[in-house]
């Protein structure tokens, strides 16, 4: 079966050159990534602040960045909570050289997770490190110096649809008793399950192309502007 798939591809590859160089153009471009065969996703943003934990309940589900969805934390709530994200001790050439220590060739890190916070200074929302947070620091930034420093590639990764602070963006319909064991949740749990996964009427203050143009399209550009290659 093996054979007769590469037989197959091989023929379309030689009936169609376009297809062959393509594949070969994106060979290229992905050689690095293959060659480097270990690297490091990094997760972090406010939601580390509550500990896996809301009112004295651990999440049932899903990593420590889904806590304001599987909880459904009120926006101003989580907001409030962010507001309070000082990492004073964080070293970038630190974390980069752990990573590059134990064999890694590549970061990934989260500028923006679903819970909207961005983790670098955006002229596209207030909701980040910089503007909303005593810390005042451009955490992306000092990653992607500091890979640059120790020689290991940078990447990003950034949440363009859900987005739970920024207005309009969306929420996938996560039930709260995976999160906080609230017996009050049935309600909620209810919406969330039928409708489009939002629990904050905020959430509903503008539509998802107003957020889309307004916030995650000027933030992809700000990344891809400001922070090399």
């Amino acid at each position: 079966m093996k054979k007769f798939i590469t037989l197959l591809l091989s023929i379309i590859c030689f009936l169609n050159p376009a297809v062959a160089a393509d594949e070969n153009s994106q060979e290229q471009k992905m050689k690095w990534w293959n060659d480097a065969k270990f690297g490091m996703f990094v997760h972090w943003g406010p939601y580390a602040l509550y500990g896996g934990e809301y009112h004295g309940y651990p999440q049932n589900r899903g990593g420590a960045e889904w806590i304001m969805n599987r909880c459904k934390i009120p926006v101003r709530e989580y907001r409030a909570m962010a507001s309070t994200f000082n990492p004073i001790h964080f070293n970038a050439d630190s974390m980069v050289l752990l990573a590059k220590n134990a064999g890694a060739r590549y970061i990934v890190f989260t500028t923006k997770h679903h819970d909207g916070f961005a983790m670098f200074k955006s002229d596209a929302s207030r909701f980040n490190i910089v503007d909303y947070t005593p810390f005042k620091r451009d955490i992306i930034d000092e990653v992607a110096q500091a890979c640059k420093r120790h020689g290991i590639k940078f990447g990003i990764y950034y949440s363009q649809s859900q987005d739970w602070n920024n207005p309009g963006g969306n929420a996938a319909r996560k039930l709260m008793r995976e999160g906080w064991a609230n017996p009050d949740s049935v309600e909620i749990d209810n919406y969330t399950a039928q409708h489009d996964g939002a629990w904050d009427a905020i959430q509903h203050s503008r539509d998802f192309n107003d957020y889309f143009y307004s916030v995650a399209l000027p933030q992809m550009k700000e990344l891809l502007d400001r922070y090399g290659d």
